[in-house]
């Protein structure tokens, strides 16, 4: 087992959308997925996770497969399944449905223990201003960094 803590995280959800709420969730995943998560091939720039039959799925997560695997070797775009209690899910759902809010994943994690937890958001699409604001607000903190190092 390995002692590391290892992070990726999803640049393009911060600059796409407003993180309203945030939980951490298990994830399932087979052996040759998570040694290839450990190489650092993983992609989840596009993916979104969806409701089916009272679970809640994650798609469009891309994990490379594995190097040194065999036949046995995984698909890489499968959709995979997030492990929640049954009163988040139900209150999650709520939210996606009423107020038009879509759940994304903006981290993913491998613990101390080797469990892999996804991090996902209730999230709400930012418009081309807010992204503007965004970057403008980024660029003046940037310079005033610098210019406190000086």
């Amino acid at each position: 087992m390995s002692t590391k803590v290892i992070t990726y995280k999803n640049k393009k959800a911060f600059y796409q959308y407003e993180l309203v709420e945030k939980l951490s969730a298990g994830i399932v995943l087979l052996g040759t997925e998570i040694k290839s998560i450990r190489e650092g091939k993983i992609n989840f720039t596009d993916s979104y996770c969806v409701f089916r039959d009272g679970e809640l799925w994650a798609t469009g997560i891309h994990i490379a497969e594995y190097s040194m695997g065999t036949c046995n070797n995984h698909e890489p775009t499968r959709d995979r399944k997030l492990l929640l209690t049954r009163r988040e899910l139900r209150k999650w759902q709520k939210k996606v449905t009423e107020k038009g809010l879509t759940i994304i994943p903006y981290q993913l994690t491998i613990n101390e223990k080797g469990l892999a937890k996804l991090d996902i958001a209730l999230a709400k699409g930012k418009k081309f201003y807010d992204k503007r604001d965004d970057i403008k607000t980024r660029d003046t903190k940037r310079d005033m960094d610098r210019m406190n190092r000086y």
